[in-house]
């Protein structure tokens, strides 16, 4: 397990959780970490990782929310063919731009920022560090970087030479789908539930536009009334934010008590309902799900949480990588090579 101070004292069903997260992503972990390894630019761009961290660093002196939206492009990125920085390809005459699909069109941020880190590594060590692997890089980074876990990033990936905008719009999972829905796309790309409520509690950080969640405010599901499992303090103030035909513009915190933090409070807001997103939430309110004793394991659990987080984007990151002479190292991450 390539997890950095890895040492924890669990319960009995703590250990259980981390052991099953294991034994059931195992086929994925190993098949795709046989290709991805820590030393990949240990001769090429050793200095790599500080180059992504230190860029970084300069971009949150302005903006706080930066690493939660490199984190997302980390995750958009995996889940539509691959870890393969699809998803930072512009429109061109023979792509269409996941940027533009639904997930993505209008949220999706920090595209300048990685073209800042792309820029400083061909400075360094033009055309080794591929694109992929700056998302990968960043999110390690800007989840450590917000007191978070550190772990061994996995590298090696490749990039590749067209989007899946289609893919995009159908394979991202939504904030307003279902429980079983969600697990079903976690699935699909051969992540379990553990790694779905692990990989969630990346909502510690970050913000949500009134658009993704205002559906839980005055007619859930076509009941007429709010979403009967949000906190009934935090339904006034965000009817506040998001008044009903209003823009749908509005901003709020992710996570209500420490929203720029990275640590398990996520979870612990579940238990109140004070969830904001929909998906959030159901993690916890779904009747006899198997997510609710994990959400209660990670709100106890810290270092539970942090282990579990950092072995699962582990596995996220080996999620169908490019490798060998796939695809290409992109000297431009928004362009193929040649265009």
């Amino acid at each position: 397990m390539a997890v950095k101070n890895p040492s924890i004292t669990c319960n009995g069903f703590s250990i259980i959780i981390v052991l099953t997260t294991l034994v059931i992503s195992s086929s994925l972990f190993w098949t795709s970490s046989a290709q991805l390894n820590a030393t990949f630019y240990s001769r090429t761009c050793p200095n790599a990782s500080a180059i992504v961290r230190s860029t970084i660093q300069q971009a949150l002196q302005s903006d706080s929310r930066i690493g939660a939206s490199l984190i997302r492009l980390h995750f958009h990125d995996c889940f539509v063919n691959g870890c393969d920085a699809s998803i930072l390809l512009d429109d061109s005459g023979s792509i269409q731009s996941e940027k533009n699909a639904a997930p993505n069109a209008n949220s999706a941020r920090g595209f300048n920022v990685v073209d800042n880190i792309k820029t400083a590594l061909e400075n360094a060590c033009p055309g080794v560090v591929s694109c992929s692997d700056v998302l990968a890089l960043a999110s390690e980074a800007s989840v450590s970087l917000a007191g978070g876990p550190s772990w061994t990033v996995l590298l090696g990936r490749r990039d590749s030479l067209t989007a899946n905008q289609a893919g995009a719009n159908s394979s991202i999972p939504s904030p307003v789908e279902s429980l079983a829905n969600i697990t079903s796309k976690f699935s699909a790309v051969g992540l379990n539930t553990n790694d779905l409520v692990a990989l969630s509690g990346a909502h510690t950080f970050g913000r949500a536009r009134c658009g993704v969640f205002s559906n839980r405010l005055i007619n859930f599901s076509g009941s007429g009334n709010p979403d009967p499992t949000l906190n009934t303090t935090l339904l006034n103030s965000l009817q506040q934010i998001c008044p009903q035909n209003g823009s749908g513009s509005g901003i709020t915190n992710l996570d209500l008590s420490t929203p720029d933090a990275f640590d398990n409070n996520y979870f612990s807001n579940l238990q109140s309902n004070n969830g904001l997103l929909q998906s959030d939430q159901e993690l916890f309110s779904t009747t006899g799900s198997a997510t609710i004793a994990i959400v209660t394991s990670f709100a106890s659990n810290q270092t539970l949480f942090f282990q579990a987080f950092a072995q699962s984007m582990i596995n996220m990151g080996n999620i169908s990588p490019l490798t060998g002479s796939s695809g290409e190292i992109r000297l431009d991450c928004k362009k193929v090579n040649g265009s």
